[in-house]
């Protein structure tokens, strides 16, 4: 009776760990090449690659959400997800909310106008630029520009389109992501030189947890560590972001 029930407990424990919770992932899946909806509407983008690539490596399942990026830190401290990747700049006031990984991509931003508006960053004062709300470039030019009008929106997608109509002077957002905009917007071009202050852009992404999750932390930085050195991430970098 008692080897009846040692084997009930062990099947019991095998069965618990087989179905613990996938760890959970959130994105704002409006910023190719990093994250968007793909056309068979699942998220997809570089960072749901090596997401993907960290979990297998940590060898559990995940899920991945679609979220506002204004509200991805307030929805990840109240427990709707455990992670979130989402092109997000180290910074010291987001690393007062959340515990960052290690940067796993270097990053700088760079302003784009329409071909023959503005020819010079001296030119924009007055002018209306379109960032998305609660990132870090609607930060740096409100703290660094403020002679420049900055108008928020909830995806760059639609900001991009009102730049094309001519609604927007400008728009800033991401070096690798406007060079991914401008391969099908030839009338849109860059002004000025790449910005990596790093007050705002310098320290790069990270991804981020709650605060007092440091078991998973420690988890996804040694995942991140290891398909670095596997080539994984390498792989995964060249796929999105081709020389």
């Amino acid at each position: 009776m008692k080897k009846v029930v040692a084997i009930l407990l062990l099947a019991g424990a095998a069965l618990s760990a087989q179905a613990a919770d996938p760890i959970r992932f959130a994105s704002s899946a409006t910023y190719p090449p990093f994250e968007f909806m793909d056309k068979d509407s699942n998220i997809a983008g570089f960072d749901i690659d090596l997401a993907k690539a960290l979990c297998k490596e940590m060898k559990t399942e995940c899920t991945f959400s679609n979220h506002a990026f204004d509200s991805l830190i307030p929805a990840l401290k109240f427990r709707r997800y455990d992670v979130v990747i989402s092109g997000m700049d180290i910074t010291a006031e987001r690393s007062k909310q959340v515990l960052f990984s290690q940067p796993y991509y270097a990053n700088s931003a760079v302003l784009i106008v329409r071909k023959g508006t503005i020819t010079s960053v001296d030119q924009m004062k007055g002018k209306k630029v379109g960032m998305e709300n609660g990132s870090t470039h609607q930060k740096y030019m409100n703290e660094k520009h403020p002679e420049i009008k900055t108008v928020p929106y909830d995806s760059y997608q639609t900001a991009v389109i009102d730049l094309k109509n001519g609604r927007l002077d400008a728009v800033f957002g991401d070096t690798a992501a406007v060079n991914e905009w401008l391969k099908t917007s030839p009338e849109l071009v860059t002004l000025g030189e790449h910005i990596a202050d790093p007050a705002y852009f310098g320290a790069g992404l990270g991804i981020a947890v709650r605060q007092d999750n440091t078991e998973l932390m420690n988890k996804i930085n040694t995942a991140l560590e290891a398909v670095k050195k596997d080539g994984t991430y390498q792989q995964i970098s060249h796929k999105w972001f081709p020389q």
